[in-house]
């Protein structure tokens, strides 16, 4: 630990105790436990810290709940764990409730004109880059007007699936088309 002999659980029963420079320390020892975990599964971007901070609030508002006698690690990892879950929730529901949608990007692209046609045409050549089931996704629900569900039943999928692979051809049709 940085600059001290004791363990998070002495440094925690002694903030607990109103030691400000303990619960200071055990904040700033606690950050450089988790830092390396939340990189593994957050990356080494400002998500990282934003959710390390939310950890440290919420240890902050949970603290009178830890008990002495129980270790302290397993404590704040369950804390870190419900936080990194909430984070993917978060950006998961985030991507589901504001999907790509494809007329707004054909809107965009409509008036330039690349060198090998207009944009609408480089939109339906840049579907043969895209892997067979998401262009047969893509053609289903944006050319021939089928909803996720009913897409999912013609292909055999749930619906979910179509979802999902429908965005990631989002995703792929979008940088392709970032390069016009």
């Amino acid at each position: 630990m940085a600059e001290s002999d004791l363990t998070f659980e002495q440094l925690m029963q002694q903030a607990q105790q109103g030691d400000a420079t303990a619960y200071a320390a055990l904040l700033r020892d606690t950050a450089l436990m988790l830092r390396p975990y939340l990189r593994k599964w957050l990356g080494s971007g400002h998500d990282a810290e934003d959710v390390l901070q939310e950890i440290l609030i919420s240890l902050h508002k949970a603290r009178h709940t830890y008990d002495g006698n129980r270790p302290y690690k397993p404590w704040i990892l369950a804390i870190a764990r419900f936080r990194v879950a909430e984070y993917w929730r978060r950006a998961y529901a985030d991507r589901l409730r504001h999907p790509v949608d494809l007329a707004e990007i054909e809107n965009k692209v409509a008036a330039p004109v690349t060198e090998n046609g207009s944009a609408y045409e480089y939109l339906f050549e840049s579907l043969k880059a895209l892997p067979p089931k998401q262009a047969d996704i893509i053609r289903l629900m944006h050319v021939d007007g089928y909803t996720a569900r009913e897409a999912a039943a013609r292909l055999g999928m749930k619906e979910n699936a179509v979802k999902v692979a429908a965005h990631r051809a989002y995703k792929i049709l979008r940088r392709k088309l970032e390069d016009i």
